[in-house]
Order: structure tokens, then sequence, then C-alpha cells
């Protein structure tokens, strides 16, 4: 196979799980992220990569994200948000997690491809990335890539459509963004 028959692949594969997400879950975490106080981002392997880019890209629009387990997190309160990235919903670290979080009183959303799972007894807002798991679910958008790639893809592109929605929303001047840009570098 040369690079552009698995460029193309990979961007078919993207299309329909991208278009298979429901426009609904999606518009109900978007109001969960306007409304929290805080947003807390927790997941494991190349999950986690994916939701630190969409904390890092939230972060540039106003957002107050942290990463679970970094030297800065701060506490998190009934006023915030945890987004967990989980495809199976099984996820040991994760889930500890999110019962820790709804202890004290903060919702969680969770993204993953399987909402019968142990993730749900602490989800208010679960979305849906309807795409081949280890757990290989039926109606699963199957892959011809490794593992999990496509969910780990398209959660980073859920994140960056979730972005370009507040700039949309809150009709955000993008040249004024750079002020939120790391500037150390």
């Amino acid at each position: 196979m040369n690079y552009y028959d698995s460029t193309n692949s990979i961007i078919d594969e993207l299309s329909k799980s991208l278009n298979n997400i429901n426009d609904e879950e999606v518009v109900n975490l978007f109001n969960e992220i306007q409304k929290a106080d805080k947003v807390f981002f927790v997941g494991v392997g190349r999950v986690l990569l994916s939701l630190k880019s969409v904390a890092k890209r939230l972060a540039h629009l106003g957002v107050k994200t942290y990463i679970v387990g970094q030297v800065t997190e701060p506490a998190i309160t009934k006023d915030d948000l945890l987004i967990v990235g989980s495809g199976s919903g099984e996820s040991a670290f994760p889930l500890t997690i999110a019962k820790k979080a709804k202890q004290y009183g903060a919702n969680v959303a969770h993204i993953g491809a399987n909402k019968e799972c142990s993730m749900q007894t602490y989800s208010d807002v679960f979305i849906k990335i309807p795409v081949s798991t280890k757990l290989q679910l039926p109606q699963e958008i199957s892959s011809v890539q490794p593992m999990t790639s496509l969910f780990e893809q398209s959660l980073l592109l859920l994140g960056d459509t979730l972005a370009l929605m507040m700039v949309k929303d809150q009709n955000i001047d993008m040249t004024e963004l750079w002020e939120h840009h790391a500037n150390l570098e």
C-alpha cells in the first residue's frame, strides 16, 4: 500500500466516524464546558495524548483546563467538569477518577465508544465515537489502522470541532488567540 492509499483510508474512516457522532451529544458536552468553572481531563495512553491536545486548545480559548495528575492540578468542585476519554469505558484509572469527581459533586462527561459500560454509573453526559475498540462490539466503524488509532484521532478532531464551535459561538477574534499561546518557546 502506498502513502496516498493509506492517507485516503484514514480520511475515509475519520469522515465516517465524525459524521456518525450524535450532534445533540456534542451540544450537551459543549454546554457543560461553557458552564464549568474548570475543566479536567483524564485518560490513559494515546487517548490521554489526544485529550492533552484538546485541553491545550480549549486553554487557548480561555477555558481553565487541567490534566488529572499534573503537578499544578487544583481541587475539583461541584462547579467543575471532568472529561473522561475511554473507548471501552472500562479503563481502571479513569473509572477511579470519575468516581472521585462525583464524590466532590463535579459533572462527568465520558467520550467513548461504548455507552453500556462501567463509566455509565458516573457519567452525566456521554458522547459516542462509534468506532472499533478492543471490545469489538457490533455496529462499530471498523478500521484498517492499528489498534484504536481511529478512536484517538476522532477524539482529537472532536476536540478541535468543539473549539471551533466555541470560536463561532463567542465570536472570538482568531488573531487575539495568540495572546494565550505559550511564549517561552
